[in-house]
């Protein structure tokens, strides 16, 4: 790692406590929506049939009875979006696995489509459930893109992972994507790099498979970023993480895939546009309904209740299933803008001015300048380009941004974790109300 990185990266951390220090909102509604602003639907499935050792985000082993009533909560919570003024063109489903209940998820997108003029619409998935009766559901559904985690085609990574066993081995894995290919406008296969027994042999073999079976529209190649316990736990499975080789296996995968793919953002790679992974690239703002889901509108950021006891309870009230809230600064959201609008790979300034006029402009501008001289981003016109050695940096910077995140996710279940203990001790229940 080099020196410049050795800095930067206990710089970003100090810079994300401050920024994503959460508190209890004390709403019990939806935000307002802003109707100058194109506004994405983001809903969340926590449930999975096996949990992951690396994976950070809000999930839970499935259980139906609470599965049903889960998503019975969802529409409910859909149509207070509907009634609050909110307008979507794209909805984006992640998890969790949100095709684990396949009738229970087309009826959620049905009254999407029906409430909303929507567009286009993204399913996250598992190698699991590309059959192809599955495949026609999801296109039925209206699905136009189809994400699958696939981490690694490495049958050794896999059974690291704990992957092996529930999906197959990276053969099998291969062959049912390729039964995939051409059905959905857009098919995405997310892989992990710099995982801790990776090799740059494993690496490549990766890269040959995706550039020689053109099966995938996009590839999503994310650096590990676990939370700070889900850290602890994946290293007794997978080993320690370390960012010693990061770079360099970075630098492989631009290198490999340049063949057939080109960047959309700092970190995925397309051979056509479409709805990129990182759906907050073409969406400035944001509602995330369900379990664990957070939102962006007017500056602040909300995290839905964690607890998925909570959450029902909320909505089954009548009540939001946000509980959290943090209001950035105007220079917080400046920062948030020009990280996102970087890892999209181009700034508009002049449209950046235009939205934040004021003094506090001059500390960005600084930023500018700083990375435009060590030759991370280019100047043309009005518009400022990253590069591709500064594809890297911007890398880093949403690896430590998206694990900040996944931080204030370990936090939130430790509020989980404490309402459980005063629940079996005796004590009112309601004293996080608005916590978890």
């Amino acid at each position: 790692m080099a020196l410049f990185e050795y800095a930067l990266v206990p710089y970003l951390r100090r810079l994300n406590r401050r920024s994503m220090r959460f508190g209890p909102t004390g709403e019990n509604m939806l935000p307002v929506p802003n109707p100058d602003r194109p506004t994405l639907l983001y809903v969340h499935v926590p449930f999975c049939e096996a949990l992951c050792p690396f994976c950070s985000f809000h999930r839970v082993q499935l259980k139906r009875p609470k599965a049903d009533r889960y998503f019975a909560a969802l529409r409910r919570e859909i149509r207070a979006c509907k009634d609050a003024g909110f307008v979507f063109g794209d909805v984006y489903v992640g998890g969790g696995t949100p095709t684990i209940l396949p009738d229970e998820l087309r009826e959620t997108l049905q009254l999407i489509r029906t409430l909303f003029p929507i567009e286009r619409i993204s399913v996250e998935t598992n190698p699991d459930h590309l059959s192809s009766s599955r495949l026609s559901d999801l296109l039925d559904m209206g699905v136009n893109r189809l994400s699958v985690g696939v981490q690694s085609f490495d049958d050794q990574l896999l059974k690291a992972m704990g992957r092996y066993d529930r999906y197959g081995s990276g053969t099998d894995i291969l062959a049912r994507l390729q039964d995939a290919g051409e059905i959905f406008d857009t098919l995405n296969v997310d892989m992990i790099f710099n995982q801790p027994l990776q090799s740059m042999k494993s690496l490549q073999r990766d890269i040959k498979i995706l550039t020689c079976n053109t099966f995938a529209d996009q590839v999503s190649f994310y650096p590990l970023m676990p939370a700070t316990t889900t850290s602890k736990a994946m290293s007794k499975q997978m080993g320690a993480l370390s960012f010693r080789n990061e770079r360099r296996y970075y630098e492989r995968i631009l290198a490999g895939m340049q063949s057939v793919y080109r960047p959309a953002t700092a970190w995925c790679l397309a051979r056509k546009r479409g709805l990129i992974d990182e759906y907050i690239v073409d969406h400035e703002e944001y509602v995330g309904l369900g379990s664990g889901a957070f939102s962006y509108i007017d500056g602040v950021f909300y995290s839905s209740s964690f607890s998925i006891d909570r959450y029902l309870d909320r909505i089954e009230h009548g009540r939001s299933g946000i509980v959290m809230g943090r209001r950035l600064s105007e220079l917080e959201q400046l920062r948030y803008r020009f990280l996102v609008s970087l890892f999209g790979l181009d700034l508009d300034w002049e449209q950046l001015r235009s939205e934040y006029p004021g003094s506090f402009i001059g500390p960005l501008r600084k930023e500018l300048l700083f990375f435009t001289l060590i030759g991370a981003i280019r100047k043309d016109g009005v518009h400022y380009h990253l590069t591709e050695k500064g594809m890297y940096y911007w890398v880093v910077l949403m690896r430590e941004f998206l694990t900040g995140v996944n931080n204030v996710r370990d936090e939130m279940r430790a509020h989980i974790r404490i309402e459980r203990s005063l629940s079996r001790t005796g004590h009112q229940e309601n004293v996080l109300d608005d916590v978890a």
